[in-house]
């Protein structure tokens, strides 16, 4: 069985995080690839038109994406077009972010063997949560690791596996883009995703430090620009249409 890639996004100026992953992935045992992200603040008028939707995003996002989110999306679209065209069964994605507290590498192995046994049981598969995640139809892939689906896909893109299958699905649909990668995995029935989650987890959320701010930091800057009825609208609007769609794909 083909090791499958592992990528790390990673923006060239932040070479403080990618010193501090490769020490964590290192220390775990997994080799790596390092995968230039691409700097949404860089993008002229002409290129942000191009990959972003802005009117979908006004009837469909709770948000107006700000330039570090699209490039984040774009470096996604990046890491599922190095898939792609790699010629891989899958490939493990991280962001430069993480940091290792399980068995990362028995994690890969588990899945890589479970993916061969049940080709096309899943198509991503989240390796982290914020929160606490139900899951059903749990099964074990390795030594006190299971997988299963869960109740709601986490809102992160900290780390998962990607089949090429998956990747194929979501290039066939984006760009353009309107939403922020990590809301489009939520709603993965509009790309037809099969969404899967491990547990225990095998990695967490690090050090959050970058020369050009973070994504939080530029959403607030942008939140303060916004009306607060805007806002509250916006939001209402976009858990009240999740809600439902997700309800509706649990009955399919």
């Amino acid at each position: 069985m083909a090791d499958w890639p592992v990528y790390v996004i990673n923006m060239e100026a932040n070479q403080t995080r990618l010193a501090r992953v490769a020490e964590e992935l290192g220390r775990a045992g997994v080799a790596w690839e390092r995968l230039p992200a691409v700097n949404g603040r860089a993008l002229s008028a002409e290129e942000t038109a191009r990959v972003y939707d802005a009117k979908a995003n006004a009837r469909r996002a709770r948000h107006d994406l700000v330039a570090p989110e699209i490039g984040c999306y774009l470096s996604h679209v990046r890491a599922a077009e190095w898939l792609r065209d790699g010629g891989a069964e899958a490939a493990v994605i991280l962001e430069d972010d993480m940091r290792v507290t399980g068995d990362l590498a028995g994690v890969i192995a588990g899945l890589q063997a479970d993916l061969a046994a049940r080709p096309g049981e899943w198509d991503l598969v989240k390796l982290f949560s914020f929160k606490p995640v139900a899951l059903s139809g749990v099964r074990q892939v390795g030594p006190g690791v299971s997988v299963g689906r869960p109740d709601r896909v986490p809102s992160t893109t900290l780390g998962y596996v990607l089949t090429r299958a998956g990747a194929e699905k979501i290039l066939a649909c984006v760009p353009p883009i309107f939403r922020p990668v990590d809301e489009d995995h939520k709603h993965f029935w509009e790309f037809g995703l099969k969404v899967a989650m491990i547990d225990p987890q095998p990695i967490a959320i690090g050090e959050q430090e970058t020369p050009e701010g973070t994504v939080g930091e530029s959403r607030r800057r942008m939140g303060k620009r916004d009306g607060a009825l805007r806002r509250v609208w916006r939001t209402i609007r976009y858990q009240a249409n999740y809600r439902l769609r997700l309800a509706l794909s649990r009955g399919r």
